[in-house]
């Protein structure tokens, strides 16, 4: 399939027809498969054929949309799962033994933060944090044991942008693993592994779905390395179930041109916000004023959907700021057709204490925008009408 373009693929890639001929693929709520014999059950399990044994190893739904992904992301191979924390938790459950350590950007989801600091140190797994702004350092973080370079780019919420072709060099050479989380800019922006990852993760559930509806994550990359990853989901059981599978899947079809307008709508009201007399500042990918512009014009072919910026008067003026808004919604979530508002402080980032929140950016005043594909002028009137009151 990877004759045609993105656009095409992520259509034309479908599960083979049965012997109904449907035109669009039908849901696949099973369980567990059946066998035509002792010997073909033998042969299957003893996987020297290629078939569905139970829905928690392979999905004809699960399988599809995990096709479409690595098309997509250029990947050999990948797995689905229940959530994007899934992956990301099962990711590193196989690449990182008792006794190794990681170098991470420490510009990452509070909920992988989390994981870096009170659940992988119960298994003697360290991790070392460098700031968006001294990559320059991280080579002097790698030690003896280093086994992953992880990142996220575009960083959730600072929307930093990490230099990808660098971070594939200082993996390549130091033999590290490169794992990026590339949920904010999805494979219709940005392809990870043409600079050199070896592990690409998605959470599903923003801007794949694109419609707040379901939950899921994926991880694509290296044939041998994604061949671990499944043994091990195998076995712990974090898989997609194949409803959600079947949903995503049809997402797809519609990534390129939801993405895109997400990106139009995202630029406008990034450029609102800058002329704006109460914002202090705005962060968007695409805005010449962005520390990184250079290196997200280089690696991303859009800006993405998420705008950081700081309301004037901190905590108890953002907070005000939400209180006023009436059309945007106020969630944890992003990705969304809706455009969402989050006090990162105060909810998906709470968990950090206050010292770590500042060295990556989040102030008691910072707003991430989740553009949606409302009329982009509806979402900048909300935006103004709730800073002219604050």
């Amino acid at each position: 399939m990877n004759k045609y373009h993105f656009e095409t693929m992520a259509i034309r890639n479908q599960t083979e027809r049965t012997q109904f001929a449907e035109h669009s693929v039908p849901l696949y709520l099973t369980s567990s498969f059946v066998f035509d014999d002792a010997e073909d059950m033998r042969a299957s399990f003893a996987e020297e054929k290629e078939k569905n044994l139970y829905s928690r190893f392979s999905n004809p739904n699960t399988t599809e949309f995990v096709a479409k992904i690595v098309e997509m992301e250029k990947a050999e191979s990948g797995y689905a799962f229940a959530t994007g924390m899934a992956a990301v938790f099962s990711t590193f459950g196989t690449l990182l033994n008792a006794g190794d350590h990681m170098v991470s950007c420490r510009s990452v989801f509070g909920s992988t933060h989390t994981l870096f600091t009170q659940y992988l140190p119960k298994w003697n797994i360290e991790t070392s944090y460098f700031k968006v702004n001294e990559v320059d350092k991280i080579e002097d973080l790698i030690q003896s044991n280093t086994k992953i370079l992880y990142a996220e780019t575009p960083t959730n919420p600072g929307v930093d942008i990490l230099d990808l072709e660098l971070l594939g060099e200082i993996a390549k050479k130091h033999n590290l693993l490169l794992v990026i989380d590339n949920c904010f800019a999805t494979p219709y922006i940005q392809n990870p592994i043409d600079f050199g990852a070896d592990v690409v993760i998605h959470s599903a559930t923003k801007l794949i779905d694109g419609q707040g509806r379901v939950l899921g994550g994926v991880a694509v990359g290296r044939a041998e390395l994604i061949r671990k990853i499944y043994l091990f989901s195998r076995n712990t059981g974090p898989a997609m179930s194949p409803f959600n599978a079947w949903v995503l899947s049809k997402s797809l079809e519609t990534l390129a041109v939801r993405v895109e307008k997400h990106c139009e709508n995202a630029l406008k009201v990034a450029d609102f916000l800058e002329s704006h007399s109460k914002v202090n500042l705005v962060k968007y990918p695409f805005l010449k004023s962005h520390p990184q512009y250079e290196i997200a014009k280089k690696q991303m072919r859009l800006g993405g959907n998420i705008i950081a910026f700081e309301v004037q008067g901190g905590i108890t003026k953002g907070r005000e700021f939400l209180n006023q808004i009436q059309l945007c919604s106020l969630s944890a979530n992003l990705g969304d057709t809706r455009t969402i508002v989050t006090h990162p402080a105060s909810t998906t980032h709470s968990k950090l204490s206050l010292v770590d929140r500042l060295e990556v950016g989040i102030t008691d005043g910072l707003v991430r925008a989740s553009i949606g594909l409302e009329h982009v002028d509806d979402i900048i009137n909300d935006l103004k009408q709730a800073l002219e009151h604050v």
